[in-house]
Parts: C-alpha cells; sequence; structure tokens
C-alpha cells in the first residue's frame, strides 16, 4: 500500500501551484473511484502534469492520499466553523448547527458518503498514513463537539462529544446506503435529545 514513487524523490520542492492542482484532482478521483484503484498514471493524466512533478511533492501513493485528505479534511472543518459561528450564541443552536451543515451536505449533488470512513476500509494496518488521516479528520471534529460541549454546560462534555460523532457518522453512512438526506434530520433530533439528557 506504501508504494514509493520514485527512490530517488525530491519531495519538497516544485510550486505550491502544481501541488495544489495535484491534490485536488487527487481528491476528487479518489472520491470518485475509491483509493487503491485510482493509480499516480491517472491522476497524471487528469491533472496534466509530468510524473517528476509528482515525484517532487511526495514520496509515495500514500502521501498524496494523506495529503489530499489532510488538505479535503481542513476544508471541511474550516467550512463547519462558519457554520457554527453563524448559529449565533447560543450553545445548543451551536451544537445543533452541525446537524445543519449535515443536512446541507446530504443533499449536495454527488453525495457519496464520507471519503473518510471509506480510506479506513481500504487502508487497515494501524500505521497506513491515510487511516492516520481519516483519524486526525474524525478526532478534529470531535474536538470542536467538545468545546461547544462545554460552552453548553454539559455534564460530560467528552462524553457527549463522542455520542454525536455516533449519530454523525452512522448518518452519513446510511444516507450513502440509501440516498436519502432526511438521515440528517433524524440524527438532528437525536442529537437534541442527547444534549437535553446531558444538561445538569
Amino acid at each position: 500500500m506504501g508504494d514509493h514513487l520514485d527512490d530517488l524523490s525530491v519531495g519538497g520542492t516544485g510550486s505550491a501551484d502544481e501541488r495544489e492542482l495535484l491534490l485536488d484532482t487527487a481528491w476528487a478521483l479518489f472520491c470518485q473511484s475509491g483509493y487503491q484503484a485510482v493509480g499516480i498514471d491517472t491522476v497524471l493524466a487528469k491533472a496534466g502534469v509530468a510524473k517528476m512533478t509528482l515525484y517532487n511533492h511526495f514520496d509515495s501513493k500514500e502521501d498524496l492520499i494523506a495529503a489530499a485528505m489532510e488538505k479535503k479534511g481542513n476544508e471541511i472543518l474550516a467550512g463547519i466553523d462558519g457554520v457554527i459561528a453563524a448559529a449565533g450564541t447560543n450553545p445548543e443552536r451551536r451544537l445543533l448547527a452541525v446537524f445543519d451543515w449535515l443536512a446541507g451536505w446530504f443533499s449536495s449533488k454527488g453525495f457519496s458518503g464520507c471519503a473518510f470512513i471509506k480510506a479506513v476500509g481500504e487502508y487497515t494496518a494501524a500505521g497506513d498514513k491515510p487511516r492516520k488521516a481519516a483519524a486526525a479528520y474524525k478526532q478534529g471534529l470531535q474536538d470542536r463537539l467538545q468545546v461547544l460541549a462545554v460552552e453548553a454546560g454539559v455534564k460530560s462534555p467528552a462524553l457527549l462529544a463522542r455520542q454525536l460523532m455516533f449519530l454523525i457518522d452512522g448518518a452519513t453512512v446510511h444516507a450513502d446506503i440509501r440516498a436519502n438526506p432526511v438521515f440528517a434530520a433524524e440524527a438532528r433530533t437525536a442529537a437534541k435529545s442527547l444534549i437535553d439528557a446531558a444538561m445538569p
């Protein structure tokens, strides 16, 4: 799974624009066809760049995948932060705003489930870089939920954050399997019950 692209790789050189192009192109292809099914040559052809450009930025395909996941994960979390901020100052409303974001995602064109969950299914070893990248993204979201739970004054913020993650991931999987965005609203209802029950 961690095949090196070139033993003479000089990772870290080359333009930032080329690196961003490779990351965005690779992410789109991985989401469409899966991580292991997409070959390096396919990424290069779609991005329209030379193989040496890829060698200049990434030592292995796993490095490319993990970097693409990190970039997209940061973009998603920034979007969620924006939705939370727009929800105002009410702590419960800020927590539930995450589920409002979920509803928008489930209803978006081309929704096909969570690419981070799918990465864990394809990369099963604990040390696999895509698996670690998926865990980092999920932890980033859970950390945000825990901060919001602290703001809300619940009895056990860490527990509530984990429970809300269960709802988010479960709803995402079911929305993908059944091609139905209604699971976001149902998860939101369940989340409100959990929040209410967690209040002192």
